[in-house]
């Protein structure tokens, strides 16, 4: 490890002027929000504050951002910047034992990325799908003898149908491969082209489409809030999703929930931000840097929860109100009482008068249970609320094609976005193994990454595909990312140490880091890291690993033995990285030592 430097001194490595550089201060800070705010800022932190209290899963939150989120991402800003090296150089600068952290987090970049860039791939077909009239998944279509609708769609719902049977053609059970879907291949060829020519040459080329990329998603955002709010049932949305509920708090899988989400949608341990701050000049705010990101962030998050609960809260009311209007009917037609004389506002009035004189009659009808908040309970997250709850909420509302090309065009954009820091969080750590000669073009080896991650993500394209992203999404991009971060801040805080690094942030900033990072990053993050690793591992060993599986109904089955393997071999496949290569070095060593003795 080399010796520490005084605080004025130059580094070596500062002193190569060979590295891309951003075109100013303002291209890099978007290109890290625009890393950080991807797809689980609209689809997963207004499913967390639904399903936890509401208002009250915000304290966790802010807490856990505190505590974990802002520090590791002022860690993995200000050593990427000093030492101006992507995750395999800097690692194995402090040390050649370390090296095996960066190679993990490149791992984990290029598995995350096969299967985030395969989500944009379904986006692209619903987005091509939305230019129809009506929209495709807004209907039952009619079977082959055009005598009817087909009957799995009736089983189920038209958007149910277009999702698991037009777009995914799922199998009902994963162990049944099936073959590849075309129109899902030309899709993820497009998408993986659209990566490819908008990370050609690193970030010369992604810090020009990340104004386009960044941007976007907040004005379509701020169109949908407007229209969302002037939705009949939007006020019921927000209500809903914000009120609190503090004995939820209780819960400690909240505390758990709240920690993770920060942890991921920070995209910590990726590589990427690292990356990213090594094309920084060596005197820049990393401090500032990091408080920004963390906070856009976490705004982005609550912004985008506004327009999506007002719209769903607009489906809930249109969807409870189609329900008091077929029981009104039933009551009207079975009583043969006069048009409108039962309307919506005096619906309860009606029924509970004539349920009391003629319960058998009213029993007959077999009436539905309406009730407003039973709509608004059905939360979902994830691939369910883009492409099903979500997509059934645009059918209802005027002008939906519009709205439907809005939807996925923003999803593409905030997904792209994310997709440029996975891409540097591979290409970087790369180019530092010197596995490939310097003579090769950057658009060729930016080529074969793209080329070799769409044929990777082909299996995704299966009809078993969906079965098989959503298990690398829940172990190789959760327990390996926890593993690194923590590796990471232990490694700056005892290997490389405290007084050291912040004489380095003294340097670049021209103020030494507080109390409150220094004990953040030496004791409070890898106490609360390695708490949410522990919890996060009890609470997967304590159930069985299960999927959703569609035949037309939502079935949980459990994952056979061997795909249980494969979930395990994916959450330690990653991590292995850190331990070879600490070994690696160590039997080399051992080795050059017995020869020194040998020769003596």
């Amino acid at each position: 490890m080399p010796k520490a430097l005084p605080a004025g001194m130059l580094p070596e490595v500062l002193k190569e002027d060979d590295r891309p550089k951003w075109d100013n201060k303002f291209q890099y800070i978007l290109s890290c929000i625009g890393f950080a705010v991807g797809l689980g800022n609209v689809w997963r932190f207004p499913y967390l504050c639904q399903i936890y209290g509401g208002g009250a899963f915000l304290i966790p939150y802010f807490i856990a951002l505190i505590f974990e989120g802002i520090p590791l991402l002022h860690l993995e800003l200000a050593i990427g910047q000093y030492l101006r090296r992507g995750s395999v150089g800097i690692w194995s600068t402090i040390s050649p034992y370390l090296g095996g952290v960066g190679i993990a987090s490149m791992v984990v970049s290029f598995v995350v990325g096969l299967y985030y860039n395969t989500i944009l791939c379904w986006v692209l077909w619903y987005f091509f799908n939305s230019f129809q009239d009506p929209l495709p998944w807004s209907t039952c279509p009619l079977n082959e003898n055009r005598t009817g609708l087909i009957e799995e769609c009736r089983a189920s719902t038209p958007v149910n149908y277009f999702w698991y049977r037009r777009t995914l053609n799922v199998t009902t059970d994963i162990t049944e491969s099936g073959t590849t879907q075309w129109w899902l291949v030309l899709c993820l060829a497009a998408a993986w082209a659209v990566v490819y020519l908008c990370t050609i040459r690193g970030i010369e080329t992604t810090g020009k489409a990340i104004y386009v990329t960044a941007f976007f998603p907040y004005l379509v955002l701020t169109v949908f809030l407007i229209r969302g709010l002037t939705l009949p049932g939007a006020v019921d949305g927000l209500v809903y999703l914000f009120t609190p509920n503090l004995n939820i708090l209780k819960n400690p899988r909240v505390w758990l929930d709240a920690a993770t989400q920060i942890f991921f949608s920070l995209s910590l341990a990726f590589g990427g931000l690292i990356a990213f701050a090594s094309y920084n000049p060596p005197k820049n705010d990393c401090e500032k840097d990091a408080v920004t990101v963390a906070v856009v962030n976490s705004i982005t998050s609550l912004y985008a929860s506004i327009p999506i609960f007002a719209v769903l809260g607009f489906k809930a009311t249109t969807s409870y109100w189609d329900c008091l209007d077929r029981n009104i009917i039933s009551i009207i037609n079975a009583f043969d009482l006069p048009e409108q004389s039962i309307l919506r506002d005096n619906y309860t009035t009606w029924f509970e008068s004539l349920n009391s004189e003629y319960p058998d009659r009213i029993a007959s009808l077999k009436l539905k249970r309406c009730n407003l908040q039973e709509f608004l309970d059905q939360s979902a997250s994830g691939t369910g609320l883009a492409f099903i709850v979500f997509t059934e909420a645009i059918i209802l509302m005027p002008g939906s094609q519009v709205w439907a090309i809005l939807f996925f065009v923003m999803l593409f954009s905030l997904g792209l976005s994310s997709m440029f820091g996975n891409i540097e969080g591979v290409f970087t750590p790369l180019m530092e193994l010197n596995l490939i000669p310097k003579s090769v073009p950057k658009e060729a080896i930016s080529g074969v990454i793209c080329l070799i991650s769409f044929a990777s993500a082909l299996c995704f394209t299966l009809r078993s595909g969906s079965y098989w992203l959503h298990v690398f999404d829940s172990y190789a991009g959760s327990l390996p990312l926890l593993i690194i971060s923590f590796f990471e801040v232990t490694a700056v805080a005892y290997v490389y140490g405290i007084k050291r690094f912040s004489d380095n942030i003294k340097w670049m900033t021209g103020r030494q880091p507080n109390l409150y990072w220094q004990v953040m990053w030496k004791i409070i993050s890898p106490l609360l890291m390695l708490t949410v690793f522990l919890a996060f591992v009890s609470i997967q060993v304590q159930k069985q690993p299960t999927y959703g599986a569609w035949n037309p109904e939502y079935e949980e089955k459990l994952y056979p033995g061997w795909v249980v393997a494969i979930c395990a071999l994916l959450a330690a496949l990653p991590s292995i990285c850190i331990p070879a290569v600490a070994l690696y070095h160590l039997i080399k060593r051992v080795g050059l030592g017995g020869q020194v003795l040998e020769t003596i």
